[in-house]
C-alpha cells in the first residue's frame, strides 16, 4: 500500500510540473534535471517529443495493467538507450519500485525488460542501486531462477554485478541475499560471459574482508577452486580466493580442499598465462606461511620443480614469488640438516644425537634428491628456451620472408 502511494506521489508531481510547464516558460534560477527537463526548453532548442513519451510510459508503469507496464518498460528502455541523462530523470519519478516488481513476473518478456531497464538504473548511480535492494530486487531474482534462460541468466549477472559495488560503499547492504544466487547461477553451467560475471561479483563481494564468513558459508570456495583449474575462469577465480586466502575462514576452507594444493600448482605452470601464476604463486605464499603441514604437501605434490621454472621463467612478479617459496624450503630443509641440528662429538670422539629429526643417511638422500629436482628442472627449462628460440626463429624467418617479398615486389616496374 505505502509502495503504491509513493508512485502516486511521483505521478502526480510529474504531472502537475508538466502543467505548470504550459504556463511557465521562464528557465528556473535553479536547474536540477528533472524541473529542466518539465519546464519549457523551446529556447535552447531541446526536442520535448521524449518527454510525452515518458509522461505516458511513467503513468502507464504506476496505474497500468501489466501489459500496460510492459510496454511502458519497452519505451523507457528505448528512452534510456537514446540518452543517457534522462536516467537520473526517471529514477527520481520513481519508475525503480514497479520495475523491480516486474521483475517477479512469470512472464518472461515481461521479466527480461525490466531488468534491462533496471541495468541502465543501477550503472548510472550508487542510489539507484541502493533503491533497487530495498525495493526487494534480490529476492524476486532468487525467486525466479528456475525460470531463466541463458541470455536472462546473463542480464540478472550483469544487473547483479552493479549492485556487488554497493560492498564498497557506505551502503549497509547485506552480502548474504546476493551470495546464493550469483553460486546458483555459477553452478548452472551457464556460458563464459555469464560466468565472467558471476566471478567478477564475487570478487568485488570479497574484497571486503567482513563478507568472507558469508562468502565462505556458501560453500564458494569448492566452486571457486573448481573454475580456476580452467584456464578461461581461472584469472577471475584466482582473485577472488586471493582475497578469501588472507583471512581465517578463508585459509582453512582452502586447506581443507582437495585439489589443494595439486591445483594451484598446476595453475603455475601454465607459461601463457602469466597473471594466473602470479595469482597462484600468492595463494600459495599464504597457504605455506608459518604451516609446516601445507609446506610439505607442497613439497610432496612436486612445488619445489615448478618454482625453480617460473624463477626462471616467469613474469618478474611471479618470480619473485617462487623464489620467497624457494626460500622457505631451502631455510626449512637448513634446519632440520644444518650443522646446528646435526650430530656433536663430545669428550673422547663420542657421537651424541643432538634430538635432530634425521639421520646422516636420510639427510644425504635428501641432498641427492634435490639435487637430481634441480638438474631435472633445469633440463626442463632449457628444452622450453630452445623451444621458444626455435619458434621465434621460425616467426623471424617468416617476416624476413615476407619482407622480402614485399620490398622486391615493391621494386618490380609492373
Amino acid at each position: 500500500m505505502s509502495d503504491s502511494l509513493t508512485n502516486c506521489f511521483f505521478t502526480l508531481r510529474f504531472l502537475s510540473r508538466l502543467k505548470s510547464a504550459k504556463k511557465d516558460c521562464k528557465p528556473a534560477a535553479v536547474e536540477p534535471i528533472d524541473t529542466v527537463m518539465l519546464t519549457c526548453q523551446e529556447s535552447k532548442g531541446v526536442d520535448r517529443d521524449w518527454m510525452a513519451a515518458l509522461k505516458k510510459s511513467v503513468k502507464l508503469l504506476h496505474f497500468g495493467g501489466w501489459e500496460e507496464k510492459e510496454a511502458a518498460a519497452g519505451e523507457m528502455k528505448k528512452l534510456a538507450e537514446e540518452d543517457a541523462k534522462r536516467i537520473r530523470t526517471m529514477a527520481e519519478l520513481g519508475v525503480i519500485p514497479p520495475l523491480v516488481a516486474m521483475v517477479g513476473s512469470e512472464a518472461a518478456a515481461r521479466r527480461r525488460l525490466a531488468v534491462q531497464v533496471l541495468i541502465q538504473l543501477a550503472n548510472a548511480s550508487f542510489t539507484n542501486k541502493a533503491v533497487m535492494v530495498e525495493a526487494g530486487v534480490l529476492s524476486r531474482l532468487h525467486k525466479n531462477l528456475s525460470l531463466l534462460n541463458e541470455t536472462d541468466k546473463q542480464e540478472s549477472a550483469e544487473l547483479l554485478l552493479s549492485i556487488s559495488h554497493l560492498a564498497n560503499s557506505q551502503f549497509p547492504f547485506n552480502t548474504s541475499r546476493i551470495i546464493p544466487i550469483v553460486v546458483s547461477i555459477l553452478e548452472s553451467n551457464p556460458s563464459i560471459t555469464t560466468k565472467h560475471l558471476c566471478l567478477s561479483t564475487l570478487h568485488n563481494l570479497s574484497s571486503l574482508l567482513d563478507n568472507a564468513p558469508a562468502l565462505i558459508s556458501t560453500g564458494v570456495v569448492p566452486t571457486l577452486t573448481k573454475l580456476a583449474s580452467l584456464r578461461e575462469t581461472s584469472e577471475r577465480s584466482l582473485a577472488a580466493l586471493g582475497n578469501l586466502a588472507v583471512t581465517s575462514a578463508g585459509r582453512k576452507a582452502l586447506e581443507v580442499d582437495p585439489t589443494v594444493p595439486e591445483g594451484l600448482i598446476e595453475v603455475m605452470t601454465w607459461e601463457e598465462s602469466p597473471k594466473c601464476q602470479e595469482l597462484s604463486a600468492y595463494i600459495l605464499m599464504v597457504l605455506a606461511h608459518q604451516s609446516s603441514l601445507q609446506r610439505r604437501k607442497m613439497a610432496e605434490a612436486g612445488i619445489v620443480q615448478v618454482l625453480l621454472g617460473v624463477a626462471l621463467l616467469g613474469s618478474p612478479l611471479a618470480q619473485r614469488r617462487a623464489m620467497k617459496l624457494l626460500q622457505w624450503f631451502k631455510d626449512e630443509r637448513r634446519v632440520r640438516v644444518g650443522p646446528h641440528s646435526g650430530p656433536l662429538q663430545v669428550g673422547g670422539g663420542a657421537i651424541l644425537g643432538s634430538g635432530s629429526p634425521l639421520s646422516e643417511k636420510e639427510a644425504e638422500e635428501g641432498k641427492r634428491m634435490m639435487r637430481r629436482i634441480v638438474r631435472q628442472s633445469l633440463c626442463k627449462n632449457m628444452e622450453r628456451i630452445t623451444r621458444r628460440a626455435n619458434n621465434g626463429a621460425a616467426g623471424d624467418a617468416a617476416g624476413l620472408k615476407g619482407l622480402v617479398v614485399s620490398n622486391s615486389s615493391k621494386s618490380l616496374p609492373y
